[in-house]
C-alpha cells in the first residue's frame, strides 16, 4: 500500500498508518481500482476517447490523487465543475485537456486562460462574452458547446446550436467539443435515451469536424451509437453501478471503517437513541460507533421498532443499526456476536466487505453519488495503490 499525502485535495489529507490507529474513522480509497475502472470503460468505448469527470473533489475521493493516478493510466481529458476544482486538476495534470462544466461565469475568462481550462458554454450570451474575451486577449485555447437535448438543465437549445452551423463552416470557430448530457441513461430502455440520441446526432452533424460527446458513465454501456468521439464517465470510476438493471461491472473503490467507542448492555424493554424509537426485545449488547450524519452516514439509515435500517460489519458479521443515527454516533446491535468479539477501539466496516455504496444509498433513500460526495471531513483518508504517480 502506498500512503499518499494529498495537501492539494479539497478532502482531508491522507494519514500515516500510525495516525490511522488513533482515528475515529478511516476512509481508504483504492486508486488502483479507479485506474482499473477507467481501463474497463476505455475498452467499452474504443475507438472513442475515455475522459474522466473529477468534479466534486473526484466524487469525494480527492481530485489531486485521482487525477494523477488516471493521468498515469492514460487519461488525457478531465471535466470539473468549478474554477477551484479546475486549478487543483491542472496542478495534478499540467498537460491534460481540462473542461469546466458549469461554463463561463461573468468576467472569468482570464482565470480560465491562466490555467488553460476550456469553458463548457451553454448559452448564446455566454458564448458572446467568451468571443469578446478571445478577441481582446488573442486566446485560442478553445471551448465546448453544451446542447440541451432533453435534460432541460444547462445547454443551448438545438435551434440555437444549429444557428452556429455557419460559424462551424468557417473553420476558425474556436469550438473544440460539442456535447450533451443524458437524463435517463441508467435505464436501458427509457424512451428519452433514443430521443436525446436522435437530437444530438443532428447537432453533431451540424458541427461537422468538431469532436462530439454524449455518454456519461451509464451512457457508455448503452452501445456504440451513444459513444461518439469522447465519453465522460464519472460515478462508475468510483465504483458506483452504471448498470443498475444488471450486476455492477466496476470494482469497489472506497472502504469506510469507524471505531467502537463503547460497548454496553441494554435491558429488554429499554430504548436506544433519540426519540426512543427502537426498543430492545431481549437483553441486548450495543456497540456505539463514532460515525453519524455529520460524517455522511445519513440519519435515514436509522432503524426503529417497525423498520430495519442499515447494517454494519462487526467482527466479520453483519449487524443491524439500532435506533436513530445521531450527529456523531450510531448504535449497532451486536448481541449475536460471540462475547468479546467486539471491543472498545475495534473498527467496524460501514462501506466495504460486501456493503456497497449502492446498498448504503438504498438505506439512505438516495443515490450512490450522494453517498460518495457526502463522506465527512473527519475521516482520516488513506490512499491505496496508484503506482508511479505517487
Amino acid at each position: 500500500m502506498n500512503i499518499v499525502s494529498d495537501p492539494k485535495s479539497m478532502a482531508a489529507a491522507s494519514t500515516s498508518p500510525v495516525e490511522a490507529e488513533h482515528a475515529t474513522g478511516v476512509l481508504t480509497i483504492d486508486l488502483d481500482a479507479i485506474k482499473s475502472n477507467w481501463r474497463k470503460l476505455e475498452k467499452t468505448g474504443v475507438p472513442a476517447e475515455c475522459a474522466a469527470a473529477v468534479k466534486a473533489d473526484a466524487y469525494g475521493c480527492g481530485i489531486n490523487p485521482v487525477v494523477r493516478a488516471l493521468t498515469d493510466t492514460g487519461c488525457k481529458t478531465f471535466f470539473v465543475a468549478t474554477l477551484d476544482e479546475a486549478r487543483t486538476a491542472r496542478a495534478a495534470a499540467p498537460e491534460a485537456t481540462l473542461y469546466l462544466l458549469n461554463g463561463l461565469l461573468q468576467n472569468s475568462g482570464d482565470a480560465l486562460a491562466a490555467i488553460h481550462c476550456r469553458p463548457v458554454i451553454g448559452d448564446l450570451n455566454e458564448l458572446a462574452e467568451w468571443d469578446v474575451f478571445c478577441r481582446r486577449t488573442g486566446w485560442k485555447g478553445g471551448a465546448a458547446i453544451h446542447v440541451d437535448t432533453g435534460m432541460n438543465r444547462l445547454g443551448l437549445s438545438p435551434i440555437d446550436a444549429h444557428s452556429l452551423a455557419p460559424r462551424i463552416a468557417t473553420g476558425d470557430h474556436g469550438i473544440t467539443l460539442v456535447m450533451s448530457h443524458l437524463a435517463c441513461a441508467e435505464k436501458l430502455n427509457h424512451p428519452l435515451n433514443a430521443r436525446q440520441l436522435a437530437t444530438f446526432r443532428e447537432v453533431a452533424h451540424a458541427f461537422s469536424g468538431v469532436p462530439a460527446s454524449l455518454a456519461n458513465s451509464s451512457g457508455a454501456f448503452l452501445g456504440a451509437s451513444f459513444q461518439f468521439d469522447l465519453m465522460r464517465p464519472g460515478a462508475a470510476l468510483y465504483g458506483v453501478n452504471p448498470t443498475p438493471e444488471a450486476d455492477n461491472p466496476m470494482l469497489p473503490v472506497v472502504d469506510l471503517k469507524a471505531r467502537i467507542v463503547q460497548v454496553r448492555t441494554v435491558e429488554r424493554g429499554d430504548s436506544v437513541g433519540y426519540g426512543a424509537t427502537w426498543t430492545a426485545r431481549r437483553p441486548t449488547r450495543i456497540a456505539v460507533v463514532a460515525a453519524g450524519y455529520a460524517d455522511g452516514y445519513f440519519r435515514a439509515a436509522s432503524s426503529n421498532d417497525g423498520t430495519r435500517g442499515a447494517e454494519v460489519i462487526v467482527a466479520g458479521q453483519r449487524c443491524p443499526v439500532a435506533g436513530r443515527i445521531s450527529m456523531d454516533l450510531l448504535a449497532v446491535d451486536i448481541t449475536d456476536l460471540p462475547p468479546g468479539a467486539a471491543r472498545r477501539g475495534h473498527l467496524v466496516t460501514l462501506i466495504g466487505d460486501g456493503i456497497t455504496i449502492d446498498e448504503l444509498a438504498h438505506h439512505f433513500g438516495t443515490i450512490a453519488y450522494e453517498v460518495l460526495t457526502s463522506l465527512g471531513r473527519r475521516y482520516q483518508r488513506v490512499y491505496k495503490g496508484g503506482g508511479s504517480t505517487l
